[in-house]
């Protein structure tokens, strides 16, 4: 299942990329992606190959630079761009070029059935608000304040989940 497709709610954009890292585990309650693609109070990003990345519809797209990011002053624009469909609103990934050999498709924008998780993950939780209540297996060895060290891809590989195949 190395090649993901997705697309927006209305259907102005379609997107394919290859991903290594594509079983959809980790909950981010940050409040960029609580407020940007989080209806349950956390979105969900996956990891793909940036360079296999295709967009269809791409005039469609707009681009969200949040403020104020990683504990950054108010006003300090973050590198991570969040792509969106400007009709639909549709979060559909994010890339930032700190890390260019990577783009992070949204779970919510797939559209190739993806696998169940074995485990979840939930990170940014030092961002949760009150109101969001995590589910009962969300053990203490499995929540962070902030990001785990342990990276998608190293996840992935732990499970036996990584795709090792070329795009």
């Amino acid at each position: 299942m190395p090649h993901l497709k997705g697309s927006c709610h209305c259907g102005a954009v379609t997107f394919s990329v290859f991903s290594r890292a594509a079983v959809p585990y980790m909950r981010c309650y940050c409040s960029i992606c609580r407020k940007t693609a989080g209806g349950g109070g956390y979105a969900i990003n996956l990891s793909g190959v940036f360079a296999t990345l295709k967009v269809e519809g791409e005039e469609h797209v707009t681009v969200y630079q949040a403020r104020g990011a990683g504990g950054a002053g108010p006003d300090e624009v973050s590198p991570a761009r969040r792509h969106f469909c400007k009709h639909c609103g549709s979060a559909l990934y994010a890339y930032d070029p700190r890390w260019p050999e990577l783009v992070h498709p949204f779970a919510s924008a797939i559209d190739t059935p993806l696998p169940a998780a074995p485990e979840s993950v939930f990170i940014m939780l030092d961002s949760k608000p009150s109101w969001v209540k995590l589910p009962p297996e969300a053990k203490s060895t499995n929540r962070y304040a902030e990001y785990p060290e342990e990276s998608l891809a190293e996840w992935h590989q732990a499970h036996g989940l990584y795709d090792e195949s070329e795009p």
